[in-house]
Parts: C-alpha cells; structure tokens; sequence
C-alpha cells in the first residue's frame, strides 16, 4: 500500500525548511562529523586490507601466543566501529537532535497556525 504523494502544501513546507539557515547549519554540523569520521574508518579499513595484501609477514607476526597483528588488528576494526557508533550517539544528542528538534517544532506551529489564520 502507498502512501498518497505529497500535497503542495507540504511540498513548500519542506523547501522551507531546507532553505531555512537553521537547516543548513544542523546540515553542516552533521557533515562536519560524518564525513571526516567517514573517510577516517574508510582509511582505517583500508590499511587493514592492504597490510593483509603486501605485508603477510607482518600480519603473521605473534603477539602473545597464537595470536597474531591480523587478528589484533581485525578486532580493533570491531571496537572502532562500536567506539564511532557510541560517539555519533552522544554527538547527535547533544548537538543535532536539539536544533533538529527546534525546526521541527518551528515548523509544525507554523503549519497548524497557517490554515487558522488563512480562514480568518
């Protein structure tokens, strides 16, 4: 079942608010955070897989007992995606969830005032 396109209204209520400079700058604090930390774990993951390629030697080295740098380095792959996780949660709640909060309260006041005031 789909759901009915959107109305006019709600298509200009929409273009508002990603015009608003409130939405370019939740758009831009978001950006800031996710591309770096993005391109970071990419890198990250990246050398992971190319060490494992052209360095087998180094990978294959011990570090206590039967483990190796491969597999040291393939857990810490695991933490680094659940430390980013932790650290986009407490980033998000502190700075995009309260100005993406604002804008939708903003917004939702603005649309149920306009059929109001457009009758009067």
């Amino acid at each position: 079942m789909e759901s009915p396109p959107p109305t006019e209204t709600e298509q200009s209520n929409v273009q508002r608010i990603e015009e608003s400079e409130e939405f370019r700058e939740l758009r831009h604090s978001f950006r800031s955070f996710a591309f770096p930390v993005t391109i970071g774990f990419i890198l990250w993951y990246l050398l992971y897989v190319l060490l494992s390629s052209y360095a087998p030697a180094f990978m294959a080295t011990k570090v206590v007992g039967h483990i190796n740098v491969a597999l040291v380095l393939g857990l810490l792959q695991f933490l680094t995606t659940f430390v980013i996780a932790a650290w986009y949660a407490r980033y998000a709640d502190r700075r995009l969830d309260p100005p993406a909060t604002a804008i939708r309260e903003r917004f939702e006041a603005a649309a149920v005032h306009a059929p109001r005031e457009a009758a009067e």
